[in-house]
C-alpha cells in the first residue's frame, strides 16, 4: 500500500504543518488548497485518506465527502473544521466521513485517528482487490450468452445475490447451475468467505452425512479422529448442494434443521454445532412433484425454494452456441497448446442443429474433442463425432426411404473417416466387401 494522504485545506500554514507531521510518521503526503485541485490530484493518485477542510473557497467539505466517496468508496475521509457543531458532524458521518474533528482542540487526536483510518482504508482496498479477483474467476461475467432466456436468468440471480437468502437453481443437467451458484456467491456479502460444493448423488447416506455434518472420533468404524463437515467449513460462506433431489429423507430432516435454526449435531456427538451458512441448492428434478410422491420433504422444498431460478436448456438458446463455442475453443486451444483461430461455418451450423441433451457440458466436451482432432488453425466438421453424422440422416436427404437414408449415411460416415473404407466398415458394422458393393451401387 502507498499510505498516501491528501490534505485539502485553503490555509497554507495548516497544510504545511499537518504535512510535516504526517511526513515524519512515514506517510506520503499530497496537498491541495481548493476542492477543484483536490479532485484533480485524487483522480490521478492512489489516495487512501483525505484530510478535508469543511470550509473551502470552492466548496463545502461535508458535501464534498459524498462526492469523493462516490468516486472511490474505499478511501477514508476525516473532515476538519475551525468551528464544529453536532449537526455538521452527524451529516459528515452520514455522507461517509470516517470522523469529524475541530482544528486546534483535537490536534492530539490526529495521529492515532489517521492511523485507524489508514488501517481501515487499506483493509477496504484489499477487500476490493480480492472481490475483483473473485468476480473475475467466479462472477456473472463468466456466464456466456446474449439470448433473452439466459439474460433473464442472470438478471434474476443478480437481484438475489446480495440478499442473504437461500436459492434453488433448477434445470436440466449441464445447464450451468454450479457456474450460477459461484456467481451468486461472488456477488454476495459472503464473497470473501468459502464457497464449497458437493454432489448429493455422488455419495452413500453415511458418507454424505459425515461429509456434510462431520463426525466425532469413534462415531463409526474407521472414524479415528474428529472431522469437520462442509457446513462447519463453510461457516459465514456459501454451501452449494448439487442434485439436492437425490438427498436421503433422513438427511433432508437434518438439513431442514440447519435451515431453520442454523444448528446440527455431528455423527457421534451429543451437543449442537451452530453455523451461519447460505445454501444454494440445485436439481434437475421437479421437487414439487417429488414432494407430492413422498420422495422429498414438502417443508424442506418450501424452505429451499424461497427464491427459485430456472436455467434454460441449450436447445432454447441456440443463438448462444457460437459464443460458447468460441469460449471453449479459446480455452482448450490454450490448454492443448494449439493455435486455433476459428471454426468453419458448417461446424457452427452443425452445433446449432444438434439436439443438446447434455446441454453446455456436452458442448464443452464436443469442443474439447474437436480442438484435439484439429490438424491446423481451423476447426471443421471432420472433427465432429459420429453422433452428429447420425443426426443428419433423413434430414439432409429430405426423405425417409431406406435406400436414400442408407446412401446418405454411408456417404457421411465415409467423409467422417476421410475415405478410409476399413474404418468406415467398422463404424457401420458392415463387412468390407459389402461396403465396396454399396459404394459401387450408390456411385459413391
Amino acid at each position: 500500500m502507498s499510505n498516501t494522504i491528501l490534505i485539502v485545506d485553503d490555509e497554507k500554514d495548516i497544510r504545511n504543518m499537518m504535512g510535516r507531521i504526517l511526513d515524519l510518521e512515514g506517510y506520503n503526503v499530497l496537498k491541495a488548497e481548493t476542492a477543484q485541485l483536490g479532485f484533480k490530484i485524487f483522480e490521478s493518485h492512489d489516495v487512501q485518506l483525505i484530510l478535508l477542510d469543511v470550509k473551502l473557497p470552492d466548496g463545502n467539505g461535508i458535501a464534498l465527502t459524498k462526492e469523493f466517496k462516490l468516486l472511490r468508496p474505499e478511501t477514508e475521509i476525516i473532515c476538519l473544521t475551525a468551528h464544529g457543531n453536532i449537526q455538521d458532524g452527524v451529516k459528515a458521518i452520514k455522507n461517509g466521513a470516517f470522523d469529524y474533528l475541530i482544528k486546534g482542540d483535537d490536534n492530539n487526536k490526529i495521529i492515532p485517528l489517521v492511523s485507524k483510518a489508514m488501517e481501515k482504508a487499506n483493509l477496504q482496498s484489499k477487500f476490493s482487490k480480492l472481490q475483483s479477483r473473485i468476480n473475475k474467476k467466479m462472477g456473472f461475467e463468466n456466464i456466456i450468452g446474449k439470448s433473452t432466456s439466459i439474460q433473464e436468468a442472470i438478471a434474476t440471480a443478480k437481484k438475489v445475490a446480495p440478499v442473504d437468502t437461500n436459492v434453488l437453481l433448477t434445470g436440466q443437467t449441464g445447464t450451468g447451475k454450479e457456474v450460477f451458484a459461484k456467481a451468486i456467491h461472488a456477488a454476495s456479502k459472503r464473497c470473501a468467505e468459502s464457497f464449497l460444493a458437493i454432489n448429493c448423488s455422488a455419495l452413500g447416506k453415511e458418507l454424505l452425512e459425515s461429509e456434510l455434518f462431520g463426525h466425532k472420533a469413534g462415531a463409526f468404524t474407521g472414524a479415528t479422529k474428529e472431522k469437520s463437515g462442509l457446513f462447519q467449513e463453510a461457516d459465514r460462506g456459501t454451501l452449494f448442494l448439487d442434485e439436492i433431489g437425490e438427498l436421503n429423507l433422513d438427511l433432508q430432516a437434518k438439513l431442514l434443521r440447519v435451515l431453520e435454526d442454523g444448528t446440527f449435531i455431528k455423527l457421534g456427538d451429543t451437543k449442537e454445532t451452530k453455523v451461519n451458512v447460505r445454501i444454494i441448492a440445485a436439481t434437475n428434478r421437479d421437487l414439487e412433484k417429488e414432494a407430492d410422491k413422498g420422495n422429498f420433504r414438502e417443508d424442506l422444498y418450501y424452505r429451499l425454494s424461497v427464491f427459485s431460478i430456472q436455467l434454460p436448456p441449450l436447445n432454447q438458446r441456440i443463438e448462444d452456441i457460437p459464443y460458447l463455442a468460441e469460449h471453449f475453443i479459446t480455452h482448450f486451444s490454450s490448454k492443448t497448446g494449439k493455435k486455433i483461430i476459428k471454426a468453419e461455418k458448417p461446424f457452427i451450423d452443425a452445433l446449432k442443429k444438434h439436439n443438446w441433451k447434455g446441454n453446455i457440458r456436452e458442448l464443452r466436451n464436443v469442443i474439447e474433442r474437436a480442438v484435439i482432432l484439429a490438424e491446423d488453425d481451423t476447426i471443421n466438421t471432420d472433427s465432429l463425432g459420429v453422433h452428429f453424422i447420425q443426426q443428419k440422416v433423413g434430414v439432409n436427404t429430405g426423405t425417409f426411404k431406406l435406400k436414400d437414408v442408407e446412401q446418405e449415411h454411408i456417404k457421411n460416415v465415409l467423409k467422417y473417416c476421410k475415405g478410409n473404407k476399413t474404418k468406415t466398415a467398422e463404424m457401420l458394422d458392415m463387412g468390407l466387401t459389402t461396403l465396396y458393393n454399396k459404394i459401387k451401387e450408390y456411385d459413391l
